[in-house]
């Protein structure tokens, strides 16, 4: 078991695929194993993890090719998930943060990433340049 003052890291590098989101999400899953989540706390990091690496080849890469980084950290029983593209940014992150808000022109996109990941996460930070990238970074605390 971790001790509290001691971070472990983890990181990920995969291609802007719709199927490495799968892969993405049981990767976190398996480093956070080492808290003793519980199964809805699993499920809640590994659907989190979906929403970000989604938004990431949707809107961050529109589909293209591109590299997505992912970076999970344990401090105590502290998990912290970084997402990151090098894609097209996000022009206003407040506005993109709203339910419900969607720049999907074909109605298949609902606009909720955020939005899940706000409720499913103790904390959701984004960072984004426009023309440079998007990194969302998500903590939990597990077992607490």
């Amino acid at each position: 078991m971790t001790k509290s003052s001691e971070t472990e890291t983890m990181r990920l590098e995969i291609e802007s695929r719709s199927h490495n989101e799968e892969f993405a999400r049981v990767v976190a899953a398996v480093f956070m194993s080492r808290l003793d989540p519980t199964l809805e706390e699993v499920d809640d990091v590994k659907t989190a993890v979906s929403e970000a690496v989604t938004n990431s080849v949707i809107h961050g890469y529109r589909g293209g090719p591109g590299t997505i980084y992912i970076e999970a950290s344990v401090r105590g029983k502290e998990l912290t998930v970084s997402v990151t593209d090098c894609g097209v940014g996000i022009q206003d992150v407040a506005r993109a943060m709203e339910p419900m808000y969607t720049t999907d022109c074909t109605g298949e996109r609902s606009g909720m990433g955020f939005a899940f990941m706000e409720a499913l996460m103790d904390q959701v930070q984004v960072r984004s340049q426009p023309g440079r990238g998007t990194v969302v970074t998500m903590k939990k605390l597990i077992g607490g």
